[in-house]
């Protein structure tokens, strides 16, 4: 028995293959983990994709990023986390574009993100948005389609936002869900990615590198070892989701 038991038994379940993804948030916090993680990732050949604040990436581990993805194309992908991971709410749930935001403040910060993620990473940008904490609003929806964006990515339980030529992409398991104030045991994860798997596709997985230290770590190898060998997983970079959902590839600005 191991904690991965739930997920293995609905995939061996499974009636088709099954579509995954790897998003990691707050690249530019925390490199050496960062590293960490990316080098699992590459132990078991699978791609992730990174959603990057821009306030926060330096050129140093911008250039690291670019290399990687250019030396191991398919590998990594690279797309848009708020601007400076900032909460702007003067009360209540953290939001960086929430609603206590008009148009004109997030449009400024999403695009001024935009241009400096484009000066770091060139072509190996994607036009897809993740919003800090994973909150947003149909303002911000509004800004991304003006802005060029063809994708937004949130919680699987976020109200859908209605905005033509923005795709939804999200996540619907959280390596660090809570539930009550506590934080799910492994097999209560391996249990959410299980159900997923029976109820949403592709299948998004958020981790956080600059919380996971070497033994989370270890325990996100096990899940990768699962899903990299496991017949029914098929474990795909976003931007290759989308372009499956006939949305026009990166970059497109």
């Amino acid at each position: 028995m191991t904690w991965l038991d739930p997920l293995r038994a609905a995939l061996d379940a499974a009636e088709r293959p099954v579509d995954f993804f790897l998003r990691d948030d707050d690249a530019g916090w925390d490199d050496e983990r960062l590293f960490a993680l990316l080098d699992v990732c590459g132990d078991y050949g699978l791609p992730i994709d990174l959603a990057v604040i821009p306030q926060a990436l330096g050129p140093s581990v911008a250039a690291a990023l670019v290399d990687r993805a250019e030396d191991d194309p398919g590998s990594l992908g690279l797309h848009q986390h708020g601007f400076a991971h900032t909460n702007h709410e003067p009360s209540g749930r953290k939001h960086e574009f929430g609603p206590s935001r008009g148009y004109r403040a997030q449009r400024q910060d999403i695009a001024e993100g935009q241009r400096r993620l484009r000066e770091l990473l060139g072509p190996h940008l994607d036009p897809i948005f993740t919003p800090p904490w994973n909150r947003s609003t149909q303002t911000t929806a509004d800004c991304l389609v003006e802005l060029g964006f063809v994708a937004l990515s949130r919680e699987a339980r976020a109200e859908a936002i209605e905005a033509p030529g923005l795709t939804e992409l999200p996540v619907s398991v959280d390596w660090f869900a809570h539930h009550r104030g506590t934080r799910l045991a492994p097999a209560e994860v391996a249990s959410l990615a299980a159900r997923a798997t029976e109820s949403a596709e592709p299948v998004g997985i958020m981790f956080h590198h600059a919380v996971m230290p070497d033994d989370e770590l270890g325990q996100a190898a096990e899940l990768l070892s699962l899903l990299s060998e496991h017949r029914q997983t098929i474990v795909r970079p976003m931007r290759e989701l989308l372009a499956a959902a006939a949305v026009p590839s990166a970059p497109a600005y």
